[in-house]
Parts: structure tokens; C-alpha cells; sequence
């Protein structure tokens, strides 16, 4: 029986997301969130925590055994950008774009 969790609009790009989201994908739950604990990029503690988010989805509905939880699968959608302007040289602005992603997470038993 599957679990899932999901995290919209994070303030990190998908790009970033998705480097951190391949290291744990298929991955036992336990090792997982062992590894995301001691990675040093930002969305290594945004996925941690909805890793641990998924986890306590599964001990909620008391049909699945939570010490035989892996990672299903993992995704990293694109989401907004928030466009912001950067004064440059001259009296002219730069736009700067902001972006955000979708991350979901679907953990199932062995």
C-alpha cells in the first residue's frame, strides 16, 4: 500500500532538487533520511522532511509497517518563477528569476 507526500511551491529550482531526489530514490526509508541528514544542500533538509512527513502518513493509516518502507518513487516538478529586477550599470535592471518546485514522494512496503 502506498504513501505519499508532497511539497508545492519550495523556494529551490528543480534542477538542485532533482540531484538530491536521484540519491534516494529506491532507497530503503531508514537509509534514506540517513543520507539526507549529513548531504550539505539546501533541498537535502526540504526532501528530509518530507520524507519524514510520508512516514508519519503511513504510521496515521496503521495498515502499513513502517520499518519496511522504501522510497517508490520521487519527482521534481518545475513550479513558478517570481521575477524580480536587479539595478544595473547606466539605470538599467536585470531581471532576476526566482524559481520554485513540486516535490513528491511515494513510499511503499517491500
Amino acid at each position: 500500500m502506498e504513501v505519499k507526500a508532497s511539497l508545492s511551491f519550495a523556494r529551490i529550482g528543480c534542477q538542485k532538487a532533482r540531484l538530491v531526489a536521484d540519491v534516494i530514490r529506491g532507497k530503503d526509508v531508514n537509509e534514506a533520511i540517513r543520507s539526507l541528514t549529513f548531504m550539505k544542500q539546501k533541498g537535502a533538509g526540504l526532501i528530509k522532511k518530507l520524507v519524514e512527513s510520508a512516514v508519519a502518513n503511513a504510521e496515521h493509516k496503521k495498515t502499513i509497517d513502517v520499518d519496511n518502507l522504501y522510497v517508490k518513487s520521487i519527482w521534481v516538478d518545475m513550479g513558478p518563477s517570481m521575477k524580480r529586477f536587479r539595478p544595473r550599470a547606466q539605470g538599467r535592471a536585470f531581471q532576476v528569476k526566482k524559481k520554485m518546485s513540486h516535490i513528491n514522494v511515494v513510499l511503499d512496503e517491500k
